[in-house]
C-alpha cells in the first residue's frame, strides 16, 4: 500500500479521500493531501485509536478497509511514553516516525526481525555460568564460524530478510537458544534481544514473548531503552536531534539525515492537536 502524506497529488490521494467520507470525513474528492486531508486523516486516526500522525500509511488503509488493528501501535501509547519521559508529545511522535520501521509484524503474524551473525560470534563466547572456560568458549565459537559461517561469524552480513530471517534464527537457536535470541533485533524499533536485563525483563524470553504480543509492546521496548540512557533521554528531552541521531543510530547517522528527519518530523507535529486521548 503507498503512503500518502501532505504534498501528494494522486489518483490514489482521491481513492483516500472518498474512503475518509465514507468514515464521517467531509472532503471535496480532489486528488490534493493539503491541510484539510491530513487534518481529517489525524481526525480518523484519532477517533480509531492509530497514531495521529496524519500520515495515511499501511495502517491507515487496512483500518478504513476493515482490517484487523489488534497488534498495531495505538494514539494512548505515544501519549503514555511522552508523560513517562517527560518530553513534548510532538518529540515522541517525531522518533517514532523516523525511527520506526513502520510496522512491527510481517504478514505472516510474526515480528519482523534481523538476526546478528556477529553478535552470535560474540556471545557464544561469553562465560555465563560458573565454571566456564572463556578459551574453550571462544574455540567453539570460532570453530562454528568455520562449520557454520551464515550463522556464527565475526562479520556482519548474511541478511535474507522478512521471513527468512525467522529462519536463520530457528537454526541459530538449534546451536544456542539464549544466544540466539539475545543476537536477534525485534520489532519495529528494532530493540536487540541482549538489552533485556537492562530494558528490566525477567530474561531474554520474556523479552521476546513480549515483542511478539503487538506493537504497543515493541514500542514500550523503545521507551524503556530511551528511558534507562540517561544520555538518549537528555538528548530528547531537549530535542537535540544530532545527539539523539548519533546515540541511536550510531557516528553514520548524517548519511541517513536522520538529525534533519527528526527536527522536521518534530515541527510538523509540534502543536498538531493530536495529543488528546481516546477513551473510546
Amino acid at each position: 500500500m503507498t503512503t500518502l502524506r501532505h504534498g501528494d497529488r494522486s489518483q490514489a490521494v482521491l481513492i483516500l479521500q472518498k474512503n475518509l467520507n465514507r468514515h464521517g470525513a467531509n472532503l471535496k474528492p480532489d486528488g490534493d493531501y493539503g491541510d484539510i486531508t491530513e487534518a481529517a486523516v489525524r481526525a480518523y486516526q484519532l477517533k480509531t485509536g492509530l497514531v495521529a500522525d496524519g500520515i495515511a500509511g499501511s495502517k491507515t488503509h487496512i483500518s478504513l478497509a476493515g482490517g484487523d488493528c489488534a497488534q498495531l501501535l495505538r494514539n494512548n501509547d505515544l501519549i503514555a511514553a511522552a508523560e513517562r519521559l517527560d518530553a513534548p508529545l510532538a518529540c515522541i511522535y517525531a522518533v517514532n516516525e523516523v525511527e520506526s520501521r513502520g510496522r512491527g509484524f510481517l504478514d505472516n503474524g510474526k515480528p519482523v526481525i534481523l538476526f546478528e551473525r556477529h553478535i552470535m560470534h560474540r556471545l557464544l563466547a561469553k562465560v555465563r555460568n560458573e565454571g566456564d572456560d572463556p578459551a574453550e568458549l571462544k574455540r567453539h565459537a570460532d570453530q562454528l564460524v568455520i562449520t557454520n559461517p551464515a550463522l556464527v561469524n565475526p562479520k556482519a552480513g548474511g541478511y535474507i530478510g522478512g521471513t527468512a530471517e525467522h529462519q536463520r534464527l530457528a537454526m541459530a537457536r538449534l546451536i544456542d537458544d539464549i544466544s540466539a535470541l539475545e543476537s536477534t533485533s525485534w520489532g519495529a524499533f528494532q530493540i536487540m534481544g541482549f538489552h533485556w536485563l537492562r530494558l528490566g525483563y525477567r530474561s531474554v524470553q520474556d523479552f521476546v514473548t513480549a515483542m511478539c504480543i503487538g506493537e504497543s509492546q515493541q514500542f514500550d521496548a523503545f521507551t524503556r531503552f530511551i528511558e534507562t540512557d540517561p544520555a538518549l533521554h537528555k538528548a530528547l528531552k531537549t530535542r537535540k536531534w544530532a545527539e539523539f541521531a548519533k546515540l541511536y543510530n550510531g557516528p553514520d547517522y548524517q548519511r541517513n539525515l536522520y538529525d534533519i528527519k527528526l527536527q522536521r518530523a518534530y515541527e510538523r507535529h509540534a502543536d498538531c492537536g493530536c495529543g488528546q486521548a481516546v477513551t473510546s
